[in-house]
């Protein structure tokens, strides 16, 4: 589609202005405001691609109307167009997993909004729900507008470091965590888990790469990189990638799926019990630890799943919590080192003991 000079064609070259720019900034390699940058140009360029789309095929119409009037809503005198949500839902034309990975980055982009996130854990969370933002958004503009209008020749695959985090670089990362930070990491983690597995596993809602160097005999004209559509591969080909994909997904176990590697309450007690034989830990203090740190709600809580994610998941089937070992971790790491003992946090649970032990929490 050749668009003349007009409206439409100015909101359309700001919409994928705004996608390059978020591109720009995602592949700064010093870029402190990486996601929050990318996450809010990514939605005013997709906001404005089907505002163009609007512009197109309805006109001047795509603007909130007041309550039982025909007179728009005003904002500083200018009338209120509609919001990336209300566009998609007036579209109507987007695949469910590709609507979730829009709907995911709406809300993570307003719990961001007005937090400081001097981390770059966010990142490494979110970088396939990125990836799938900017293809959806590109295939989108195509299916609108025209191949012409494609965004993949002025961009190339971004180059990227060779050595992952250790270990111990994880296990700090994790307790440097700020409190902001926690929040949206549970956000994510929780938003992802309530994905059916058809969304989540779909390349339009999350793209999963696998980065395996070219040793093969090639022709030296061949491209450095390579990327393969799902649906041009053979069966063989797409057996052999489930095998490989199957120990890097980086999806958590689903809270309704088999609680592989969680443990029951009684299996911390145990922990805790063998590593500290003589801290008198029992299944009182462990109620008593988990209340006082709010790892999980109450019993018959309205939203069962407000868990700390980090420590604790609720099971829907059998409707009881399990926890990860990083929570027995904790505890022995907290008795052991004599911060805390099984009396401080008996009596604290009893309003007995003016210690607060919110403070120890990682």
């Amino acid at each position: 589609m050749k668009l003349r000079k007009g409206k439409t064609k100015t909101i359309l070259e700001s919409a994928i202005d705004a996608a390059l720019l978020a591109v720009e900034v995602y592949n700064k390699p010093r870029e402190a405001f990486r996601s929050e940058c990318y996450i809010s140009l990514m939605i005013m360029a997709w906001t404005r691609l089907l505002h163009a789309y609007f512009n197109t095929n309805i006109g001047d119409k795509y603007y909130y109307k007041k309550k039982n009037s025909n007179r728009y809503e005003q904002i500083d005198g200018d009338r209120k167009a509609w919001e990336l949500s209300t566009c998609i839902t007036k579209y109507g034309k987007l695949s469910e997993p590709a609507k979730k990975n829009i709907d995911f980055f709406i809300k993570l982009r307003n719990k961001i909004e007005h937090r400081h996130i001097d981390k770059r854990e966010i990142d490494i969370l979110i970088f396939g729900e990125c990836q799938s933002l900017l293809f959806n958004f590109e295939n989108t503009l195509v299916s609108l507008f025209g191949k012409e209008y494609a965004l993949n020749q002025s961009l190339v695959y971004s180059l990227q470091f060779s050595h992952l985090r250790t270990p111990q670089q994880r296990t700090s990362s994790k307790v440097a965590l700020s409190k902001d930070l926690k929040e949206i990491v549970t956000y994510v983690e929780k938003y992802k888990s309530s994905l059916s597995n058809d969304v989540y596993n779909s390349q339009e809602y999350s793209i999963k790469l696998l980065q395996i160097p070219k040793i093969s005999n090639t022709n030296r004209s061949d491209l450095a990189v390579e990327f393969v559509r799902w649906d041009e591969l053979s069966k063989e080909d797409r057996d052999a990638y489930e095998k490989v994909t199957a120990i890097i997904k980086d999806k958590r176990v689903t809270i309704e799926a088999t609680n592989v590697g969680k443990l029951k309450p009684s299996d911390v007690v145990d922990r805790v019990c063998k590593a500290l034989p003589d801290s008198g830990f029992n299944m009182h203090t462990h109620v008593c630890l988990y209340k006082l740190l709010k790892i999980r709600p109450k019993s018959n809580a309205d939203d069962p799943f407000d868990t700390n994610t980090e420590y604790c998941h609720y099971d829907e089937v059998h409707g009881d919590y399990v926890y990860q070992d990083l929570w027995s971790e904790f505890i022995i790491d907290m008795l052991k080192s004599g911060r805390a003992t099984v009396e401080m946090i008996n009596k604290s649970c009893k309003g007995k003991e003016n210690w607060d032990i919110k403070a120890f929490i990682i």
